[in-house]
Formats: C-alpha cells, sequence, structure tokens
C-alpha cells in the first residue's frame, strides 16, 4: 500500500490503513470463484495524523461511513484484479477524507431585493383577482 494525501501538507502513512481480501460477487466465472480480488480498506479515526479539530470534522461528514468501533472501511470490486481494485479503494480513501477536510466557505446572507417584493405582490393581487373572477356572477 501507498501513503495517502490528504491535502494541505497532511500525509496518511500506510502503516496506519489495514488492508484485506475476499472473493467478489456476482458473474465471472472461475476467476470470481477461485481469486480474493475484493479489496477492503480500513482506517481507525483516531490513528488519523489530524488534530481534535479535524477529527471531529471528520467524524461529523462521513458519520455515516464510520462504524461502531471509530473505523472508516472503503471495499471495491469493480475491477477484475485485486491490484487494480485496491488502488481504486485507496483512491476512493482519500478523496473521502480530501473532502471532509476542506473546509466550507462561510454563508453570505443575501436579501430579496425590492423589485422582486414588488414583482412577487403585483403576481398575487392579479392571481387573486383572476379567482375573484371566477366567483358566481350576482
Amino acid at each position: 500500500m501507498r501513503d495517502l494525501d490528504l491535502g494541505h501538507g497532511i500525509t496518511l502513512p500506510a502503516s496506519a490503513l489495514r488492508g484485506t481480501t475476499s472473493r467478489s460477487g456476482g458473474p465471472g466465472g472461475q476467476n470470481v470463484n477461485k481469486l480474493e480480488t475484493r479489496v477492503t480498506i480500513e482506517v481507525d479515526v483516531e490513528a488519523l495524523p489530524l488534530d481534535t479539530a479535524q477529527k471531529e470534522r471528520v467524524l461529523q461528514k462521513l458519520a455515516g461511513r464510520i462504524n461502531r468501533e471509530g473505523t472508516i472501511r472503503v471495499t471495491s470490486q469493480a475491477e477484475r484484479s485485486q491490484l487494480a481494485n485496491r488502488d481504486r479503494a485507496l483512491a476512493r480513501l482519500e478523496e473521502l477524507l480530501r473532502e471532509a477536510l476542506k473546509p466550507e466557505k462561510p454563508r453570505k446572507k443575501t436579501r430579496v431585493s425590492r423589485a422582486a417584493k414588488r414583482r412577487r405582490l403585483e403576481e398575487k393581487k392579479r392571481r387573486g383577482e383572476m379567482k375573484r373572477l371566477r366567483g358566481s356572477v350576482e
């Protein structure tokens, strides 16, 4: 396995990752039945070389992917070779962690323009008038 570059000068060493292989499912004949091509990569969130705030961010952003033991698990079985699946799983894990560590842009408050308010009220008046005219004739 290789080290993962998480951006911002942060590198996750390969020693922190655990990789396991198993047999892939689905069609594929003898290749699927005989070879262990599915690759699962796990990393413990507490073992990540991050400060407390960054770990909290990862725990919050990837809450759906973190199990009870506090590990993130990524599996790949799309390719026919174990090596290709391992590379794909590592790339996915790297991408997930990079996205989780990316700081969010602060939201800029905006206001509805005076002209937009006027147009909305005029449209409401037109609708109301149209509905009023549908009423019974006296």
